[in-house]
């Protein structure tokens, strides 16, 4: 018999894990809500030519293909597991383009597949939380965006930095050290940087083409230090030569005068070697790190001026965040954070010494059901012991006992299984406890 297993890189979600997922689900909605954001939901798979060529070099390879299968499977185009929600956004919007309005706000919270190799905080099956405005200029979508991650994180306790960049800036970087056409493999090296430190970053920019002179050029821009304003000032005299570049610096004022209107308290560091390797960023490029835990970006995103032109629909701006659940997910566990009340959803189970008593039960479980009280009658009259040791197991408060007496005064026995204590009530009484 073969042993039962899943693939590496995911996961089974048992109860408590579902209940503390919803509750990273559930805050993260609310926060999209309060701005104005509605829910759309895409398929699990998408053609391939939709995702191919979207995500760069290396992301292209991590993509999993579907084989096709069935009568005319040769002749149906190759299909493939979305990457991330952003792609399928962008050919969402295409599609219903004659249905929207913009600048139009959506949220997504689904499920995205990536071939890579599963270690601590990676996972190869794993949900993005995606916020999207497209059909706007307006830099007022990075604000809100940055005011959405100070929230969500606020409400789940975790202390965060943001980490923002600016892929114009990094194009005027790389056109003042005289390799502009090496922008891409610019941006995918020094993405690196935290992970494989400074040296094999410099040695892959010489492999990717770079000379000594231009990765020489590069080191004092990249180690820019200073507070934020200081930075920017920095980065007008050296890109001085560069409209994209002065560009990429203006956006980034007016992100940082307007963060000071709304009295943003999020620790927010403007990081010159954040490059994300997605080739669609045009603009602002964001990625938040937890600073109490060792786990890398529990979100990221960025603006896109085109990706849309790719379906057929160019110059539609968007700009985007996907938090990550299932990181956000180890923080929490690894910080101690969930609220211990996840740990039960029903408030009060019926526990009963014979059938007439289960019938007694029944009628005062469909009482409470009615005024929002969630209850679980044990499905049959057992030993108590084995019906308390369900209820510790499923760590419910209350346990309400059902004998003859009970019947006859009209009550039930509740036990508080934290204290021990019990007492009759009544059902006017036990709503009003529970």
């Amino acid at each position: 018999m073969t042993k039962p297993s899943i693939p590496k890189g995911t996961r089974d979600f048992g109860q408590i894990e579902m209940a503390r997922r919803n509750y990273i689900f559930d805050t993260i909605k609310g926060v999209f809500a309060l701005y104005g954001f509605q829910q759309i939901e895409t398929p699990a798979m998408e053609n391939i030519g939709t995702l191919m060529g979207k995500y760069g070099e290396e992301g292209d390879k991590l993509l999993f293909r579907i084989q096709n299968s069935g009568e005319k499977a040769a002749l149906a185009p190759e299909k493939g597991l979305r990457y991330d929600l952003t792609v399928p956004f962008a050919r969402y919007v295409v599609q219903h383009r004659e249905e929207l309005s913009f600048p139009f706000k959506r949220f997504q919270i689904q499920p995205v597949w990536r071939a890579d190799r599963p270690q601590k905080g990676r996972y190869r099956e794993f949900y993005q939380c995606d916020v999207d405005v497209i059909g706007s200029d307006s830099l007022l979508g990075e604000l809100e965006l940055i005011q959405i991650v100070e929230e969500v994180y606020r409400r789940l306790g975790i202390n965060v930095c943001l980490h923002i960049n600016n892929r114009k800036i990094l194009a005027g970087i790389a056109e003042v050290i005289g390799a502009p056409e090496k922008i891409v493999d610019i941006t995918v090296a020094i993405d690196k940087l935290d992970k494989i430190g400074v040296e094999a970053v410099n040695a892959e920019l010489v492999e990717r083409g770079l000379n000594d002179d231009q990765v020489a050029a590069l080191q004092p821009i990249l180690n820019l230090s200073g507070t934020t304003a200081e930075k920017l000032t920095a980065l007008k005299g050296i890109l001085a030569n560069s409209e994209i570049g002065l560009k990429g610096v203006e956006e980034m004022e007016v992100v940082f005068n307007e963060l000071d209107i709304v009295d943003c308290t999020l620790n927010i560091e403007l990081d010159l070697c954040l490059a994300r390797g997605l080739n669609y960023y045009t603009g602002a490029i964001f990625e938040v790190k937890a600073l109490d835990a060792q786990i890398g970006s529990i979100t990221g995103g960025g603006r896109y001026d085109n990706l849309t032109g790719i379906f057929g629909l160019p110059g539609v701006s968007g700009v985007g965040i996907s938090f990550g659940a299932d990181r956000i997910y180890d923080v929490l566990t690894e910080l101690d954070l969930f609220p211990k009340e996840l740990q039960s959803t029903t408030q009060v189970l019926f526990a009963t010494f014979g059938a007439e008593e289960l019938n007694y039960a029944l009628k005062w479980a469909k009482a409470l059901r009615a005024q929002n009280i969630a209850v679980e009658v044990y499905p049959e009259p057992t030993k108590m012991k084995k019906q308390m040791g369900y209820a510790d197991a499923k760590q419910i408060p209350y346990v309400a006992i059902v004998g003859s007496d009970e019947m006859n005064n009209n009550t039930v026995m509740l036990k508080n299984m934290s204290t021990g204590e019990q007492k009759q009530v009544s059902l006017e009484e036990l709503c009003t406890i529970l």
